[in-house]
């Protein structure tokens, strides 16, 4: 059995705190290193989306889903490290991908995209802590990435993603929340591209309450929902 309606509860409870509308925060499921009945489980409860962190990953789950089951196989959400020599996997097999942090990455991308005529829809990563272990984009140098991605057609440019510090002063974690809302802001007013800018993803099981205050759009939960890692 997973927390699955535990999470969603939290989600609305922060939400009401918030004074925002429960339906304006996406609840993404974090499925890695999970076995494929459990996640199923999560689809039977209506989970429709689901969230890994390696490509390889998602091939191996996406192509054993299992054909008895009466399931719709869920939109798989790429929320890790991409090295270019996955991309084709990920047009094959990705509906989102939430780490883009590079322009190398981000032609290599388009190009297979193109050929493939299709499009994804995709968040720019930010390492808001400016933790040396963590990837993504300092925060300086988002604005500037971003107006670079305008050549890549390919790709839908639609938010921003972070992994706030991993830290027990609650203090720390909300300065990168904090960091991550100015950011959406400055691009929005600058008119960066044409999105909208309007999806913040950030927030994990023991701060997504924070993160929702923040203006989080989208929170991924992995342990509350699935339990330990396998």
């Amino acid at each position: 059995m997973t927390g699955l309606a535990a999470v969603r509860a939290r989600v609305e409870a922060a939400c009401v705190d918030a004074g925002r509308d429960p339906s304006g925060v996406r609840l993404l499921a974090v499925s890695k290193t999970h076995p494929l009945p459990l996640l199923v489980e999560a689809v039977s409860e209506g989970c429709t989306e689901l969230a890994e962190s390696r490509v390889q990953e998602v091939v191996e789950k996406a192509t054993g889903w299992p054909d008895a089951t009466d399931l719709p196989m869920p939109t798989w959400v790429l929320i890790g490290h991409l090295q270019r020599n996955k991309v084709r996997d990920v047009v094959s097999h990705v509906g989102e991908f939430q780490a883009l942090d590079s322009l190398d990455l981000a032609a290599a991308l388009d190009r297979r995209l193109q050929a493939a005529g299709r499009d994804l829809r995709v968040l720019v990563q930010v390492n808001s802590s400016g933790e040396e272990s963590k990837f993504g984009l300092a925060p300086d140098e988002v604005m500037q990435f971003c107006r670079s991605l305008h050549p890549f057609s390919s790709l839908r440019v639609d938010g921003l993603m972070t992994i706030a510090a991993r830290s027990d002063d609650p203090r720390e974690v909300v300065a990168c929340f904090e960091t991550m809302r100015t950011l959406q802001t400055r691009l929005r007013d600058d008119g960066v591209l044409a999105a909208a800018w309007d999806e913040l993803s950030m927030g994990m099981s023991g701060d997504l309450e924070q993160a929702i205050a923040h203006g989080a759009t989208t929170v991924r939960v992995g342990t509350a929902i699935f339990g330990a890692r396998g």
